[in-house]
């Protein structure tokens, strides 16, 4: 999905203008953004947590040359998502864990 398709899908659940929904869109980035780079983590329940992970400085390998590369430390954006977001993109895992299994040959004829 990209940013267009997001305003889209804004912007038809309600009577809301195109304008509206790209404002509604580039507010919420704006906000995560902001929180990012404040160094604060932000949390939506029921969907997941972003927050800034720290990367150590290494040695590197440019892959055209083979030579060594100093990679310098920095910041990263890390997305974790919540239970509920792994249940519905997995939902066969989830249903296997909750559901008990069955003796195998239950109402089978003898």
């Amino acid at each position: 999905m990209t940013k267009a398709e997001l305003v889209e899908e804004v912007t038809q659940l309600g009577d809301l203008t195109r304008r509206d929904g790209e404002v509604i869109v580039d507010t919420i980035f704006d906000a995560v953004i902001g929180a990012l780079k404040a160094g604060d983590k932000i949390e939506i329940r029921g969907f997941g947590s972003f927050r800034i992970r720290q990367r150590k400085p290494r040695i590197g390998r440019n892959p055209k040359t083979g030579a060594k590369v100093e990679v310098p430390a920095k910041k990263v954006p890390y997305f974790k998502p919540s239970k509920e977001l792994r249940d519905l993109v997995n939902p066969h895992e989830a249903a296997g864990k909750s559901a008990p299994s069955s003796g195998g040959n239950a109402g089978a004829a003898t």
